[in-house]
């Protein structure tokens, strides 16, 4: 759904940047380490907090943090995007197809196919103490997105292609990994095309308008080939964007050519190698880890200046005289 977030998660701990990581919708996913240090990452949109017995240590996300044996690590709600994931150091996940991916419906890749669920246990590497950083975290666009017209814009109206590119689309609850239903004007089909294909390819991307003209944007786990109309597609540098919006948010289309596409699509890969080449350690200078200072015990006692313990601390005199301001030896001497 959000590849780069992926990479840029499996950077944080030094794993090759397609290893298999944890993607979750919404929030909520709690981990603990068992039997050794488990090192972790979370990139997208929202805290954490460390549990153990000894406490809760909040965390932002966009870093590294290392599990002792017994830890929890809770995962925030995702907002304002619905994706994020979880990196973990020496993840090891059988791959079948040649991916490690779950696909559900399927019951493929993963483990045996299944989503994951409470008590299941992964197989991990030993994390280090080292904890790194992403230095500036990615920024969120809130521009159009863009896409290609076609390949079937010519079986719809002028004006639903038009509206199509003019007007505020909202994403609808009906939205997983394999589709986003969009809610917003209907798009009309021509008469003289019908509302149906012969079915053809589809990609990640595809826009597909059904017989009752609300578009549904195919993602992740979207089917291959499909019998529907396709309006537009996404180009691939806005579809992670796309995929990472929550039920409710609005958006806007806008057609762009594919030299903008290609255009876009280096720009994206050359921001991405940015972000990766700023990951620094949480101990560099001019770095501040506020959540772990927030934590550490900073202060372990305070001193009252003006109430000296001479048990521990003799007073000299010149400090006698500062806390005893009408003593003899400050006070002028009486005349007689």
């Amino acid at each position: 759904m959000q590849p780069d977030w992926l990479r840029l998660a499996n950077a944080l701990i030094g794993n090759a940047e397609d290893a298999p990581a944890i993607e979750f919708l919404v929030g909520g996913l709690v981990v603990r380490a068992l039997d050794s240090p488990v090192q972790l990452a979370l990139a997208g949109n929202f805290s954490a907090a460390v549990r153990s017995a000894g406490g809760r240590r909040c965390l932002d996300s966009w870093r590294s943090v290392t599990l002792a044996p017994g830890e929890a690590l809770h995962c925030g709600m995702l907002s304002p995007c619905r994706v994020g994931y979880l990196a973990l150091l020496g993840i090891c996940v059988p791959k079948q197809l040649g991916s490690a991916s779950t696909y559900a419906p399927a019951g493929l890749g993963g483990l045996d196919g299944r989503w994951l669920s409470p008590g299941v246990r992964l197989q991990v590497g030993e994390g280090s103490a080292g904890e790194q950083m992403l230095r500036t975290a990615p920024l969120l666009d809130t521009a159009p997105i863009r896409v290609l017209l076609g390949p079937q814009e010519d079986y719809f109206t002028a004006a639903s292609q038009a509206c199509f590119l003019s007007e505020v689309y909202q994403v609808s609850s009906a939205a997983d990994r394999m589709g986003m239903r969009l809610d917003g004007p209907m798009l009309r089909h021509r008469s003289d095309k019908g509302v149906e294909i012969t079915s053809d390819a589809t990609v990640p991307g595809s826009i597909q308008v059904p017989a009752q003209g609300q578009p549904i944007v195919l993602l992740a786990d979207g089917q291959t080939a499909g019998g529907y109309p396709k309006i537009a597609t996404v180009i691939s540098a806005d579809l992670p964007r796309l995929a990472a919006l929550a039920p409710g948010q609005r958006i806007r289309f806008a057609t762009v050519s594919v030299a903008a596409a290609e255009l876009a699509a280096r720009a994206s890969a050359a921001r991405l190698r940015a972000l990766i080449a700023d990951i620094v350690p949480l101990a560099a200078v001019g770095v501040l880890d506020l959540q772990a200072m927030y934590a550490a015990n900073l202060v372990s006692g305070v001193v009252d200046a003006c109430a000296l313990d001479s048990a521990i601390w003799p007073a000299t005199p010149a400090q006698e005289d500062w806390q005893n301001p009408r003593s003899s030896r400050n006070s002028p001497r009486e005349k007689g």
